[in-house]
């Protein structure tokens, strides 16, 4: 790890006009605007862009609708401002390729309301193994880490050598778990910090990755936009593996085959997001099935019918080894982002084996949804 210093999971302010911001619809266009202020509010805005607009003249409204706006108006303010010109002087309009929410994020960002990724280095920290228990204690501190400015945002890989079905925050453990199929293959449950569902970890059988980011990433996007947009590399790491992927809301990744995996999230307080994903590399599906009460229907959505089969998209559609696709995904990431290669500090593992004391390895913690 270098021994630089962690910049602000924000940039600071931005003080000399004009600037500019730009943000890229999911499977749309590029929205851009140049925007000039003066006494913390906007003088002026030129929105451009590959997009569709009409009428035409409706983009001088939306110019128009930006103008007066205080430099801090929120994404929804933006938005709000945006709409309801456009409603009052042509009814309906069509925006083609873009939306005013796309508008009043490259207006964020221009500001520095708003982030973008290429605003942003990235550490990367590749598989460590180490009980599955750690890594849901990580997810928590890691945060705080970037939080506190004591690390960049980052990308890293889980990797462990015991078997656990880690549960969603608010998932019921007798509604999920067996604990007659749980106690005869030796498989502990742990409650993570994300909502979602249940995760059937066993060494080698799964990829699971964790970003976290400051929140001015996902600014002005919906939570079912949020999961898409920090999910986006993967679909293109995906790809030069030869995966044909898609993302199926809220926050499934599918392929033409069936589901490969399934992405939470969580908001901190102070202003950084928590968004982990777990794909299907090769799991024994009978023993998942006889772990997890609801196992038979998790696999139906996975393209598995029948008994005595493995749940292997990612192994069956790549033909590749776990650890080859890891090291493609982080090449992919690594190439497309500025990163910097990184490793757990001595003191962000001794926080998280503490929260595995005190928390996470607790009965209170696990059946506090029982």
């Amino acid at each position: 790890m270098d021994g630089g210093p962690t910049p602000a999971p924000c940039p600071a302010r931005r003080e000399a006009y004009p600037v500019n911001g730009a943000f890229k619809v999911r499977g749309g266009k590029l929205v851009s605007v140049e925007v000039e202020a003066s006494d913390g509010v906007i003088t002026s805005a030129h929105v451009f862009g590959d997009f569709f607009l009409e009428p035409d003249e409706a983009l001088e409204d939306i110019d128009a609708a930006i103008v007066g706006l205080p430099v801090k108006a929120s994404a929804q303010q933006i938005t709000e401002s945006i709409t309801s010109r456009l409603a009052a002087r042509h009814g309906d309009v069509e925006m083609i390729g873009f939306d005013a929410d796309a508008v009043a994020i490259a207006v964020r960002r221009a500001l520095g309301n708003a982030t973008s990724w290429d605003d942003h280095e990235f550490d990367v920290i590749g598989p460590v193994t180490m009980a599955p228990i750690m890594h849901v204690a990580l997810d928590e501190v890691l945060p705080h880490e970037v939080a506190a400015g004591r690390r960049r945002p980052l990308l890293r890989i889980w990797d462990w050598d015991s078997p656990l079905v880690v549960i969603g925050s608010y998932q019921s453990v007798k509604n999920e778990i067996d604990p007659e199929g749980a106690a005869e293959h030796g498989i502990g449950v742990v409650r993570r910090i994300t909502g979602g569902g249940a995760m059937f970890m066993e060494a080698g059988n799964c990829l699971t990755y964790s970003l976290v980011v400051p929140s001015s990433l996902v600014e002005g996007l919906s939570f079912e936009q949020s999961y898409a947009y920090l999910d986006d590399w993967v679909m293109g790491a995906l790809a030069e593996i030869g995966v044909r992927a898609r993302y199926v809301p809220l926050n499934d990744i599918a392929s033409d085959k069936g589901k490969i995996g399934g992405a939470a999230q969580r908001r901190f307080a102070d202003g950084v997001v928590l968004h982990h994903v777990t794909m299907s590399y090769d799991i024994d599906a009978d023993k998942m099935g006889e772990v997890l009460r609801v196992g038979r229907e998790k696999l139906s959505d996975k393209g598995t019918r029948s008994a005595n089969k493995r749940v292997d998209p990612m192994r069956s559609q790549t033909g590749m080894t776990r650890e080859a696709i890891i090291d493609s995904f982080l090449d992919y990431f690594r190439g497309k982002y500025a990163t910097h290669d990184s490793a757990y500090t001595e003191d962000e593992l001794g926080k998280a084996r503490h929260l595995v004391e005190t928390k996470f390895g607790t009965e209170e913690w696990t059946q506090r949804v029982p």
